[in-house]
């Protein structure tokens, strides 16, 4: 770490998160668990495995189009849970809220975070809460922790060591909705597109895919640092490289529009609704129907391959006939996010 002080870019999901992470929590809390740095940690205990996550949600302004905090943070754990591979039940859930804050808005907040968990079939079955004074905080921040219960033939996933070249990427729907429908609340007077958050549980659709027994050799929830990011961590360090056609990644016209006029790369902008899954070239087109059977993966596509190539290393052919490496996001595209 070379900064002395906090900086946003440190919780970009990017360059600079992944420094943090490693160079200060990991080094502190180093564990066999911990140290797999996988979006849930998946521990053991008499008879199954338990998916373990927690995440906290700050998200600026906590109303936006699509959704709010509350909906946010049940959805945003229960994604971690499935793309681990497994069932999503239990939730905790804690509340900071600054003095002042209406309570029909917490109202409000409170009842989407019951709806979205009965919509996920899970339940959130203790919590806390903390008031803490007028200008301390900022409105309301809550945090989630999610337990979910693991077949062992699924654990496999989150590690990804069953990826081989040739394997599919495949992504079950259009990138950048979510940042843009955040920027849009923002700059409400600015920006008059059409765009909503695409904030969703993705755990049923995941399930209509493992469910029927179909091999999936890795996902992941493509979230702060965005699609790109993933792509980048994907094949750091490993011994296969990826390619991906821009041409075949969905983004919205809209979408589109927005990151040209502000000079957002659609490919680093925030999602709460996007899994990227790794499978084998044999079953790609399977997975495919089924996510388009889907109204969350009605969108669906096949936009890449694992390559034996360029170990380590992510490609995308750009629309202009050329090739660029994707890194992972440097600094703060965009702070709050989630």
């Amino acid at each position: 770490m070379k900064n002395d002080t906090i900086l946003l870019g440190h919780g970009s999901g990017g360059t600079l998160s992944h420094d943090l992470i490693s160079s200060l929590f990991v080094r502190y809390f180093q564990n066999a668990f911990l140290q797999k740095q996988t979006d849930s940690s998946l521990l053991l205990a008499e008879k199954e495995m338990i998916a373990f996550t927690t995440d906290s949600f700050v998200v600026d302004p906590v109303f936006f189009p699509g959704g709010n905090i509350g909906k946010l943070a049940v959805c945003g754990t229960v994604n971690d849970l499935a793309v681990s591979g497994a069932q999503p039940k239990y939730l905790s859930a804690s509340f900071i809220i600054e003095e002042g804050f209406p309570l029909n808005d917490l109202e409000t907040i409170v009842a989407s975070m019951a709806e979205e968990a009965l919509k996920a079939g899970v339940q959130i079955v203790t919590g806390d809460t903390k008031v803490v004074n007028r200008g301390k905080a900022d409105k309301l921040f809550i945090t989630t922790t999610g337990i979910g219960f693991l077949d062992k033939q699924f654990e496999n996933i989150s590690y990804g060591t069953q990826i081989i070249p040739g394997d599919k990427i495949i992504l079950n729907g259009s990138v950048g909705n979510h940042g843009m429908a955040i920027m849009k609340a923002r700059e409400a007077d600015k920006f008059s597109a059409d765009i909503e958050s695409d904030c969703a549980c993705l755990n049923h659709l995941i399930a209509s895919v493992t469910g029927k027994g179909l091999p999936v050799r890795w996902m992941r929830d493509a979230t702060r640092g965005g699609l790109g990011t993933v792509l980048a961590e994907l094949v750091k360090e490993r011994a296969f490289g990826l390619e991906v056609h821009e041409e075949y990644i969905p983004v919205k016209r809209s979408v589109e529009g927005m990151c040209e006029l502000i000079g957002f790369d659609p490919l680093y902008v925030a999602n709460e609704g996007i899994v990227v899954i790794v499978v084998p070239e044999t079953h790609a087109d399977e997975v495919l129907q089924i996510l388009k059977a889907d109204p969350l993966g009605k969108e669906a596509s096949l936009i890449g391959q694992i390559t034996g190539e360029h170990q380590g290393r992510a490609l995308i052919h750009t629309g202009i006939g050329g090739r660029r490496i994707i890194d992972m996001l440097a600094g703060e595209q965009l702070p709050r996010i989630c």
